[in-house]
């Protein structure tokens, strides 16, 4: 399977939520969106600008005590932080995983969600300037 790489310069908590809302055009239920980067990089922020870019204008919050958070947009999007598991057994996140746009924050703890390799992966890091965005995707994923 071939990928995509693509690499962002963000500088700010708007330009974060504005990448997140350009990069939720590309996505429809069915896909698979791991998030990854250190506390305070910037993974609930992306998921924001996702949501607003499919018309949600409500808060999001981190559903780190809640785990799972879904949004009936178009597509419909579940949003999911790991962050407080050692496993995604008995949560029901693969409920989801065909019938919405799933967003998984903290996918390490759920291995068997990247195995099928079709996973979209967003590795966030810290830079000097702001942060650095990594997005990796399967070429057909591409519209």
């Amino acid at each position: 399977m071939n990928y995509m790489i693509e690499i962002f310069e963000v500088p700010d908590e708007n330009a974060m939520r504005d990448l997140g809302a350009s990069l939720s055009a590309r996505w429809r239920a069915g896909d698979l969106v791991l998030l990854m980067g250190d506390l305070g990089a910037g993974k609930t922020t992306f998921v924001r600008g996702v949501l607003n870019g499919l018309g949600h204008i409500e808060p999001v919050r981190s559903p780190t005590f809640n785990i799972l958070q879904i949004f009936e947009t178009n597509p419909p999007v579940l949003h999911a932080d790991l962050y407080r598991l050692t496993s995604s057994a008995g949560i029901g996140l693969e409920d989801y995983l065909e019938t919405h746009l799933c967003l998984i924050e903290w996918p390490e703890r759920a291995p068997e969600l990247a195995a099928a390799g079709n996973a979209i992966s967003v590795e966030i890091e810290f830079t000097e300037t702001g942060r650095s965005v990594r997005v990796t995707q399967p070429d057909q994923e591409i519209q």
